[in-house]
């Protein structure tokens, strides 16, 4: 009988395959006297070349899936291994103690981590201590006869198992290989939930259990509609459930047909249905989603896969290569979010108690000007060649947006004095992600062009729960009269103003939030791109009347989360 893994639905579909734990085995071992000294040393010496053609393999994967810059630290590892230094230590150690090759790998190598680990002064040499240690732990699998997990090998049809799943994790996969994700952690707004949604692959996440329960070679259904696993399912199970891919690949199908369509509810008001994109690679699939916008263009992946401050002709051209696929779309393009889990190797930030609640975003942008006008820059001058407009993160303060519209302001006519032509009336707006400016929306509506309201830290913020902790993700509540009261209030305050309210977190292409946010009036809603047509789909089946009902219903009657997911499924059901 198949036993079942509950967790979180993270992204929709179902994968039925092997098991493949991305999961480090146990590299634990005993001191040995030995009398081999010869012998001893060949053993290292074949771990290190097998560890070296490991590296090579994954460089290469690397250099394919992420371009040659992030590969460049396979490189740096494969010199670490060549180092005649480290590996004459290792080997003088097995001669002169007569110990095994584990024992000297190790004591030789844990003195290179402390030296770097010391380097206090220089962060480059400091960070070579993990560098070292990657090594370490990849010759040491070799000497115990132990595999590593790479997920660059994957080359047959599997389910992903992991405590959790980092970018580098992925970005190492052939997905075409991959059917499913399945973690211990992890909510809707994690990493590993995020990038499922944007590969189109099946995901469950916050299981706490799956690395316990699940073997290498399990055979796994994987539910990413419902939030389940089933380990090694019947014949019976595994049919049932091959049943429900196809009619899900039936209805994704059917949502490809809308893919023209204007995206309007049941009784016929219209709604805008965005994309959120990372880099300007990303705007293909929002091309091909039938998306009306691109709702969030997150820069600080421009930022992030470079070593240097990226310059202003380097970001203009990202800028404008967006905004001529989108063909006079609208392209909202949010300035540098950096600081809390986002950090720049070249761009060192104070370490912080809270680095959440800290230096970053706007907070950098308004004291870090020189940064904040070559990215301001190279915005106004893509504007000429489509529909931009230029949203700012983290706003908490009237005075932070004035201040930041003021560097705006500058630049545009140091640009217009000389000559380069911009867009006349390029729209600006906000983030509403801190419980403040939500709460003030009223006073800011007033002076911005547009709202985006960002779910993933607002609710975070509203509740007091770091979304990736999962010893608090219980308060992950989208539906929480609170919060909702907190984004009705938003809307409001945009409309009453005559200005656009829009939302760019993963709120927004939720199932059941969705009828919600449509009974408020949200007027766009931005997600990944593979969850535009649904989206769109479900919008035609929705009456705003009706849901407005709904929404008065759930903000002064509900008083939990639950209640008012029940009540909207309960309407959904009707």
């Amino acid at each position: 009988m198949s036993k079942r893994i509950t967790g979180i639905a993270a992204s929709d579909g179902i994968g039925i395959a092997k098991a493949y734990r991305l999961v480090d085995p146990d590299l634990s071992f005993e001191k040995k006297s030995i009398t081999d000294a010869d012998a001893e040393i060949k053993r290292l010496e074949q771990a290190m070349s097998d560890s070296t053609d490991d590296l090579k393999v994954i460089r290469d994967k690397a250099a394919e899936n992420l371009g040659e810059s992030e590969a460049e630290v396979f490189d740096a590892h494969m010199t670490i291994l060549a180092d005649p230094e480290m590996t004459s230590q290792i080997e003088e150690l097995i001669k002169s103690q007569k110990i095994n090759a584990e024992e000297a790998l190790k004591e030789v190598t844990d003195q290179f981590i402390t030296i770097f680990e010391g380097m206090t002064d220089n962060k480059y040499m400091q960070e070579r201590a993990a560098d070292v240690k990657d090594v370490t732990k990849r010759v040491m699998s070799h000497l115990l006869g132990k595999s590593l997990p790479n997920p660059a090998l994957i080359n047959e049809p599997v389910i992903v198992i992991a405590h959790d799943l980092t970018p580098s994790d992925t970005a190492q996969m052939d997905t075409n290989y991959v059917k499913g994700f399945l973690t211990d952690l992890g909510g809707r707004t994690s990493h590993s939930a995020i990038m499922s949604r944007t590969l189109e692959i099946p995901a469950v996440v916050g299981t706490e259990q799956a690395t316990q329960t699940v073997q290498d070679g399990d055979t796994l259904v994987l539910n990413g509609l419902d939030g389940f696993a089933l380990v090694a399912p019947d014949a019976a199970e595994i049919a049932q459930y091959q049943e429900q891919a196809k009619r899900y690949a039936a209805e994704r199908a059917e949502w490809r047909k809308l893919k023209d369509a204007a995206s309007v509810s049941k009784d016929g008001k219209h709604f805008e249905v965005a994309a959120n994109i990372g880099t300007p690679d990303d705007i293909d699939a929002v091309v091909d989603a039938g998306a009306e916008a691109v709702g969030l263009f997150r820069t600080e992946f421009l930022y992030m896969n470079s070593d240097k401050l990226p310059s202003e002709d380097d970001q203009f051209e990202a800028y404008k290569k967006v905004a001529e696929a989108m063909h006079g779309k609208p392209v909202v393009i949010r300035t540098m979010d950096i600081g809390g889990d986002k950090h720049l190797p070249y761009l060192p930030l104070p370490e912080e108690m809270n680095p959440f609640l800290g230096y970053r975003a706007i907070r950098i942008s308004l004291d870090r000007q020189e940064i904040f006008r070559t990215q301001l820059r190279a915005l106004i001058r893509a504007s000429h060649y489509g529909e931009i407009r230029i949203m700012f993160p983290m706003i908490a303060t009237l005075d932070e947006f004035r201040a930041a519209k003021q560097v705006f302001s500058e630049e545009k006519a140091k640009l217009v004095a000389d000559g380069v032509p911009v867009a006349d009336d390029i729209k600006l707006g906000m983030m509403v992600e801190i419980p403040a400016s939500a709460v003030f929306a009223d006073q800011f509506a007033k002076e911005v062009d547009f709202f985006s309201i960002g779910t993933n830290d607002l609710i975070q913020y509203t509740f007091a729960a770091d979304r990736g902790n999962e010893h608090v993700s219980y308060l992950y509540q989208p539906y929480n009269p609170a919060l909702l009261r907190l984004i009705k209030n938003v809307i409001d305050a945009a409309h009453k103003e005559g200005k656009i309210a829009a939302m760019c977190g993963e709120m927004a292409g939720d199932q059941v939030a969705v009828p919600l946010l449509m009974g408020m009036g949200l007027d766009e809603y931005s997600m990944s791109a593979t969850s535009v047509l649904r989206v769109r789909s479900q919008m035609k089946h929705l009456d705003t009347t009706d849901w407005a009902q709904v929404v008065d219903e759930a903000i002064t009657t509900c008083q939990t989360n639950e209640e008012v997911k029940a009540l909207v499924e309960k309407h959904l059901q009707a």
